[in-house]
């Protein structure tokens, strides 16, 4: 169990590092990875109701393999 948590955790580091450089990760059969950028944008403070800006920044996207969809049905 110890070996397959080792694994596990190096392969996530392996992802979060592709990633942080910018590369689009697959994995064949499960999807892929990959960082888009959200525009900065208007919001409101649903506890002031007050309009606030919400700055522009990166996050990740997963798009599932047609496989994988597949497979959860």
């Amino acid at each position: 169990m110890a070996d397959a948590t080792v694994a596990v955790n190096t392969v996530l580091e392996e992802i979060t590092k592709a990633l942080s450089e910018g590369e689009k990760v697959s994995i064949s059969d499960f999807g892929i990875f990959q960082i888009t950028e959200r525009a900065a944008r208007k919001g409101i403070n649903p506890m002031t109701k007050e309009e606030i800006d919400i700055p522009a920044s990166k996050v990740v996207k997963f798009k599932s393999a047609k496989k994988l969809k597949e497979q959860i049905q």
